[in-house]
């Protein structure tokens, strides 16, 4: 293993431990609001700081990019940071969530791990190695007929009032046309679940790079493709992903094309 996916996994890890700590132990969080259905809590916020201090401890020079705490210092390495994907999930005592950390050189995803606490699995890549879960090469399924597939997907709620009805129709569409639509809730871990086969494709809106950058890298090395929902290169910039199966992926682009359109305009 890479030493910089190494440290990588030491601070997700380590992460998973607080969470997993403050897990039943919810009553006694501070819970703050950031927006709708958007909240923080503490141990969001100590998770956070336990992975930066693992990654200063061996990289001090390193910037970090991380959700709650921003972008802090300067250098061509990043550090992408999400403490805990799937907030909601964790305060309501819904056992799905996650840890995802995503290293960026030369504004190039290099590194990644995606860590579940609560059923230890680890998702890992470094580019051009392939991806892992639980150091096991994992693929994205075979699956070649959407009619067959599994799709996971993400509400809109950063901007559901203008994305709303058209999402629901591509719902509609994506439930009519495939075996059936999934959502846990957090959005790392539905990347990895796609990059693993458990998961044909996925899509959602208004995400942030904390929640893309690892699972852009872990479906890619797992011979996946990440794009906006519009084939584009700018998923992270704009929030908008859409990943599968190249087969999946395809026929569901077609399929949605229309409503595609209408979130994008």
């Amino acid at each position: 293993m890479h030493a910089l996916l190494n440290v990588a996994v030491m601070a997700a890890r380590r992460a998973g431990a607080v969470l997993g700590r403050n897990f039943n132990k919810r009553d006694k969080l501070t819970i703050e609001k950031k927006g709708h259905n958007d909240f923080v809590s503490s141990a969001d916020l100590a998770a956070e700081r336990a992975i930066i201090d693992v990654i200063h401890k061996h990289y001090p020079d390193h910037a970090i990019q991380a959700e709650e705490s921003g972008v802090t210092g300067e250098s061509d390495h990043v550090w992408i940071i999400d403490p805990l994907d799937g907030t909601t999930n964790y305060l309501h005592g819904f056992p799905v969530f996650c840890i995802s950390i995503g290293l960026q050189i030369g504004g190039r995803l290099e590194h990644a791990v995606v860590y579940d606490p609560m059923r230890e699995e680890l998702f890992t890549a470094s580019r051009g190695q392939g991806a892992q879960l639980d150091e096991r090469k994992i693929r994205v399924s075979g699956i070649k007929d959407l009619d067959r597939a599994l799709i996971g997907t993400g509400f809109p709620f950063r901007q559901a009032d203008s994305e709303m009805a058209p999402y629901l129709s591509m719902l509609e569409k994506v439930v009519k046309n495939t075996s059936g639509v999934r959502r846990p809730g957090a959005a790392a871990l539905d990347l990895c679940y796609v990059a693993c086969g458990r998961l044909d494709a996925f899509w959602e809106t208004g995400l942030q790079p904390w929640d893309l950058a690892a699972g852009t890298l872990i479906i890619r090395e797992a011979g996946g493709i990440v794009s906006a929902l519009d084939g584009r290169e700018n998923h992270m910039t704009t929030g908008h992903v859409l990943a599968g199966t190249p087969r999946i992926y395809k026929g569901l682009a077609t399929l949605c094309a229309k409503e595609i359109k209408a979130i994008l305009a």
